[in-house]
């Protein structure tokens, strides 16, 4: 069973892979913001694996985070997420992202419980 208070954490260095000029998401060599959502995605999702049913797993829906400091090559950014809200199977997060010097991003990000069979077979059905 998902409880509120699951946290998270998870460290990726700022490589020239993962900056805004490599994603396309600007042309500076600092930690992207699409690179910042993704770690902050894997972070949650992996928090609460564990504690998932067999045949389930979580889908993030619905992101609002701000990214605040820029992070340059070089550099580890580490993401923190707790569960702070459990409704059914929608799952809520608090979570903070930092570098060395301090926070870079926060926010929240939401999360829904789903049956891995039934997700994929509507998912498929897209193509039909």
């Amino acid at each position: 069973m998902i409880e509120a208070g699951i946290r998270g954490t998870r460290t990726v260095s700022v490589t020239p892979e993962n900056t805004a000029e490599a994603v396309g998401s600007g042309t500076l060599p600092v930690f992207a913001t699409p690179a910042m959502i993704a770690l902050i995605e894997a972070t949650a999702s992996n928090s609460v694996a564990p504690h998932l049913e067999p045949g389930t797993s979580t889908v993030g829906t619905h992101l609002d985070v701000a990214h605040s400091a820029a992070t340059p090559v070089g550099m580890d950014v580490t993401c923190e997420t707790e569960l702070v809200e459990v409704d059914r199977r929608r799952l809520v997060f608090r979570v903070v992202v930092r570098d060395a010097k301090g926070e870079i991003g926060s926010g929240t990000q939401e999360r829904f419980v789903v049956d891995d069979a039934k997700f994929m077979s509507k998912a498929r059905s897209k193509l039909e």
